[in-house]
């Protein structure tokens, strides 16, 4: 496995090695020996799966206080833009973000860490999409960051009219009102 970490601190692409023949194809996905080397320790207790279809953004989401989230994520069918913005107020890279293309081609995961905010778009026909999380999701805890704050700059790749969301992140914060990370 290749671990790259991001121009912001704390933000890994990682790699996995694929093994391809007539049968197909192997990898490992995630090795926690590998991943504590490169990251640090993790404990990752739940994973998550989700479909959608071409258009469906999901996110700016991050948990707050004790219920913060760290994820490993991936695309297991499909492509999608996966995004992260840096809500650590302390952070050099504050309000910044990072944009990847993920998907079952490239076979590339994204670790975020916590102090994170946290989407993706599809960019495939539909696309299921995995992470795996080191916390417990709390309702009550959940913020969103919205996905077309200017200030953030975000380039979806697609035209606003062709996306896809819930009212709940039509909804998001801004930036300047945004629940921060210490």
């Amino acid at each position: 496995m290749l671990f790259t970490e991001q121009n912001i601190k704390g933000v890994w692409v990682i790699e996995p090695k694929v093994f391809n023949d007539a049968r197909g194809y192997f990898m490992e996905s995630y090795k926690k020996e590998l991943f504590e080397k490169h990251i640090g320790k993790t404990t990752f207790i739940q994973d998550n799966e989700s479909r959608s279809t071409h258009g469906v953004l999901r996110g700016l989401h991050y948990q707050i206080g004790e219920h913060s989230q760290a994820k490993l994520v991936r695309a297991l069918q499909g492509t999608v833009l996966d995004v992260v913005v840096d809500l650590r107020k302390s952070s050099p890279t504050f309000g910044q973000h990072i944009a990847i293309e993920l998907s079952d081609e490239n076979k590339k995961q994204l670790f975020v860490p916590r102090g994170f905010a946290h989407g993706f778009l599809v960019l495939s026909e539909t696309a299921i999409f995995s992470y795996k999380v080191d916390n417990t999701y709390s309702p009550a805890h959940e913020a969103s960051l919205l996905w077309s704050d200017p200030k953030l700059g975000i380039d979806w790749r697609i035209k606003n009219e062709e996306l896809i969301l819930s009212e709940k992140d039509k909804s998001g914060k801004i930036l300047d009102e945004a629940i921060l990370f210490d």
